[in-house]
């Protein structure tokens, strides 16, 4: 890949974290007609939790241009997001959703399951109706995106056929995988339930991702005080799939399957591999303490430790990632990080993108930065370098404009929403 990118002295930028979905109505005409009075239904109530969570949230919920956070046109107007998206460098994008799908338990639904709910059947053709949508939205910018199907965990054959479905339509973001949060009803992602899953994900070579947001408890009714804990707590839930996946035996059994975590940051991975490999290794040689007792039966099948497993399968899409974790991507692995502008959420780098870059990759390596900002992501998702580069020639930043080091007073004020652009050395009140 790297060879179509001889003598361009710009970076060719693929974010690995971008979201979409219509607006509630948009999903409309990819529901059955026998929905469709649910649907009604099911639109006044998002009307009114929508407002609920912007009386919450205030002001802030509110995008760029006075875009909604929640149900904006930037998930769903291609050409505004095409114009958007080229004046911030980036020439290609991984979409998960950003609009719950209809008939979703919860308005934070658009990662997995908070709940089953009463439903089952309702649910599955809601987010069915999200991956045509969705479908239809990246045919728009042909080799530009790639959209993330959504499965259902309490339908696994359903799921399969959906995966090969999405496979032969050419959503080449991969598979989605769920959260299954103590008390939701579903089964945890280490029962043996699933296997059929990661088998088919393995042999059709689409990746499994699985996006900060998409794996935590339900926080209760208790606003705003439950907002404050989902953010305190979401991406420690969404690194639980990991070791989940490794202990269980499935990074074992289906070595060429590709697992990304999204959204999650980098800066947790060196610690928290040691404190796998450490958990493995008592579990597995001490016989003299209780960790061995409890877990030795388990990793008795494990034939590399954690990190190993990380090393051969894991990927990273860090999104907006802040000067202070470039510094430590050699200990994470350069090969990993597939950098994200979260576009179009609120905390994302648009429309700072580029000063987001100088602020974070001035001083690095030009050919360590290609990878992370572009060829990484291309690498797991199969994007089309070649048929890249020319959009990339027009619209990428330049090489010098990356490596030219960014004063913090040149940092425009409303910049700050993005985790990016923190100083933690003088933490900014808006």
């Amino acid at each position: 890949m790297a060879n179509f990118l001889d003598g361009l002295d710009r970076y060719l930028l693929i974010s690995a974290d971008c979201h979409a979905g219509p607006s509630p109505k948009g999903y409309g005409p990819y529901l059955e007609k026998k929905w469709q009075d649910d649907f009604k239904g099911w639109l006044d109530w998002s009307v009114e939790n929508s407002k609920i969570m912007k009386q919450v949230m205030g002001p802030r919920s509110i995008g760029v241009d006075g875009d909604p956070a929640l149900f904006g046109y930037r998930n769903w107007d291609s050409q505004r997001r095409l114009e958007e998206t080229e004046a911030d460098g980036v020439v290609a994008e991984v979409v998960y959703s950003n609009t719950s799908p209809p008939f979703a338990p919860t308005m934070h639904s658009e990662f997995g399951e908070a709940e089953v709910g009463e439903d089952l059947a309702r649910r599955w053709a809601g987010i069915q109706a999200h991956n045509r949508w969705l479908a239809d939205y990246c045919a728009e910018a042909p080799h530009r995106r790639a959209g993330v199907c959504q499965i259902f965990l309490p339908f696994v054959e359903e799921s399969l056929e959906e995966i090969r479905w999405a496979r032969e339509t050419g959503l080449t973001g991969g598979v989605l995988l769920p959260g299954a949060a103590p008390g939701s009803g579903i089964e945890p992602l280490y029962s043996p339930l699933y296997e059929p899953i990661f088998a088919l994900c393995e042999e059709l070579g689409m990746p499994l991702n699985h996006h900060a947001g998409g794996n935590t408890p339900d926080f209760g009714p208790y606003l705003p005080q439950s907002l404050a804990m989902f953010m305190l707590e979401v991406t420690w839930w969404a690194h639980r799939s990991l070791w989940h996946l490794m202990f269980s035996g499935v990074f074992e059994r289906h070595p060429k399957l590709q697992f990304v975590l999204t959204e999650v940051g980098t800066s947790w991975v060196g610690e928290t591999l040691a404190r796998l490999d450490g958990f493995y290794d008592r579990m597995k040689y001490n016989d003299l303490c209780a960790e061995h007792i409890f877990g030795g039966p388990t990793v008795a099948s494990m034939s590399l430790r954690p990190s190993e497993y990380f090393e051969r399968q894991v990927h990273l899409g860090a999104s907006f990632l802040p000067a202070g974790e470039c510094a430590l991507r050699h200990e994470v692995g350069v090969e990993k990080i597939m950098w994200g502008s979260d576009y179009p959420h609120m905390e994302g780098s648009h429309p700072y993108t580029r000063e987001h870059l100088r602020l974070s990759f001035a001083g690095v390596d030009p050919e360590e930065i290609q990878m992370m900002v572009g060829l990484n992501a291309a690498k797991v998702y199969g994007f089309d370098v070649e048929k890249l580069v020319p959009v990339a020639e027009k619209i990428g930043p330049t090489k010098a404009e990356i490596a030219a080091p960014l004063d913090r007073s040149d940092v425009p004020k409303d910049a700050y929403k993005c985790p990016a652009f923190e100083d933690k050395e003088k933490p900014m009140l808006l």
